[in-house]
Parts: C-alpha cells; sequence; structure tokens
C-alpha cells in the first residue's frame, strides 16, 4: 500500500514512525517544552535523527478541555517551524483543523493535511482538495475538545461501528472532492470523546477498520487509557506506549503517531526482525 503525499510517495510495506512535535503551551504531555521556535527546530532534528518517518507539528492542542487557539495564533506558532522541518527531508504534516492555517502550510511547503475533524470545518475539505497531491489523515472525534471526554456515548455502545462508518462518510466526501484515495489515511481518533473501554474496543477490532481500504495512522503515545491501565502517570508511560504502538501494527496499522521516537523505531526494527 502506499501513502501519496506532496513530496513523498510512502511505501507502507514496513510500518511508519511520525513524530510528534507539539508547538503549544497546553498539549497534554510536552505542552510547553516546545513551544519557542528554536527548542522546536531542534526537535524536529533530533526526531528525524532518531528515525522519524514523518514529522507532525501542530500549534492547536486537543487535550480534553483545551482552548482553541485563533488563526493568527497557530501561525505565529508553526509558521517558523513548519519552514525549518519542510527542509529535513522528510515529509512534514501539519496537525491542523484550521482552513487558512491549511492554506499557509501549504504555501510552506508541507506534505501531509492532519486534521482531528476530519476536514469538516468550512472550507476545509475545499483546501485540502484544490491540492493536487496534499496526503490528507482523517481523525474521528466525538465532539469538541473542551467537552469531549464528559460522557462520550455510542448508539448500541458500538463504538466500532460508530468510529468505521464516520470515517467512511469522510473519506466517501474527500473521494467525491476529487482527492484520490491513495493520498488519504485514517485515524480512529483513540482517547478523543472515547473511554477507556471505548478505546480498548478499538484495540482489540482494529482490523475491522482495515475494510475502509485507507491506510490506517494509530496515536497512543502516552495516552490516559494507557494510564489506567498501568498506573503510571503520563511521564512514566514509555513502555506501555510502545506496547501499544507494536500492538497497533500487529492489527495493521500502517502508521503510529508517538512523542518518544528513538525507542519506537527501535521496537519496531526488533519487532519486524522476530517476525521475518
Amino acid at each position: 500500500m502506499i501513502w501519496q503525499t506532496r513530496r513523498f510517495r510512502l511505501d507502507l510495506a514496513r510500518p511508519l514512525v511520525m513524530g510528534v512535535v507539539n508547538v503549544t503551551p497546553d498539549s497534554f504531555s510536552d505542552g510547553g517544552r516546545f513551544v519557542q521556535a528554536d527548542a522546536a527546530r531542534a526537535h524536529c532534528d533530533l526526531l528525524v535523527a532518531q528515525g522519524a518517518d514523518i514529522l507532525d507539528i501542530g500549534g492547536e492542542s486537543t487535550r480534553p478541555g483545551a482552548r482553541l487557539p485563533d488563526t493568527a495564533e497557530q501561525l505565529a506558532r508553526v509558521r517558523p517551524v513548519l519552514e525549518h522541518a519542510v527542509t529535513l527531508g522528510v515529509p512534514v504534516s501539519v496537525d491542523t483543523a484550521d482552513p487558512e492555517v491549511m492554506r499557509e502550510a501549504l504555501a510552506i511547503g508541507v506534505d501531509i493535511l492532519n486534521d482531528v475533524r476530519a476536514l469538516q470545518a468550512p472550507g476545509a475539505l475545499e483546501v485540502a482538495a484544490a491540492d493536487p497531491s496534499v496526503g490528507v489523515c482523517l481523525m474521528h472525534m466525538q465532539g469538541e475538545p473542551g467537552t469531549m471526554q464528559a460522557d462520550p456515548r455510542y448508539d448500541n455502545d458500538d463504538v466500532v461501528g460508530a468510529v468505521a462508518a464516520f470515517l467512511a462518510s469522510r473519506r466517501d466526501a474527500a473521494l467525491a472532492a476529487g482527492i484520490a484515495r491513495e493520498r488519504i489515511a485514517l485515524d480512529p481518533g483513540i482517547g478523543f470523546g472515547k473511554t477507556p473501554a471505548h478505546n480498548l474496543a478499538l484495540a482489540v477490532q482494529q482490523r475491522r477498520l482495515l475494510a475502509l481500504g485507507c491506510p490506517l495512522l494509530l496515536g497512543w503515545s502516552r495516552k490516559s487509557t494507557l494510564g489506567v491501565l498501568t498506573g503510571k502517570p503520563v511521564g512514566e508511560r514509555l513502555a506501555a506506549s510502545i506496547a501499544a504502538a507494536l500492538a497497533a501494527v500487529q492489527q495493521g496499522a500502517s502508521i503510529v503517531r508517538v512523542h518518544d521516537v528513538a525507542e519506537t523505531v527501535d521496537a519496531l526494527k526488533v519487532w519486524r526482525g522476530l517476525a521475518s
């Protein structure tokens, strides 16, 4: 399977590692560490050196209860980092749902639009469709970050069916807008409007989502469900995050979005070596 992005045709014969660069003061795990442009640029360099296949740069925290920054604030955060990241020889993703941020990022040269709202904001789908080759990642989220964890519920308690139906509808909307299937990846949105039980159901039944015919991107890194399983605070979830990434790949994920790139890259090398 191939994921077509702007400058790169990504061969998904082996799972790829997407390294997270949060240029925010309030992200749940590393908020504030890379809010200064110099620190964020240096972190991009480090993640590439550690083996990141993709860099994912975002200026909007989507942790539960997060405040939505305006367009100018997001751009001020991500612009100088994106300008550096696109020179590093790997695909660059911008993590945003704002069409104006998308447009500016495309002008800078990013390869992927990674949207937690699945291109539902007015104008977002049109921005993506207007570019002939940009990759897109469409994610499922129930509600909005400010309220999504208040009391998430799904009809008949079938979270997997609901997520699959939503992702199919957004995939179809993208296809209808002229975005080629090979440009589309899908993300079930672990932790976005879902209880730990919902997240675990998605993990156990993840292969149901492969029927959607697009590569799956999974983001388990440091999530609260791992804390529930291990009893560990967010800063002590490295082993749990690696285990979750390997389990996601075992169940068919093509891309894993992680904070701890070096450790995940090594774990996947061992996993592939032992599985061959």
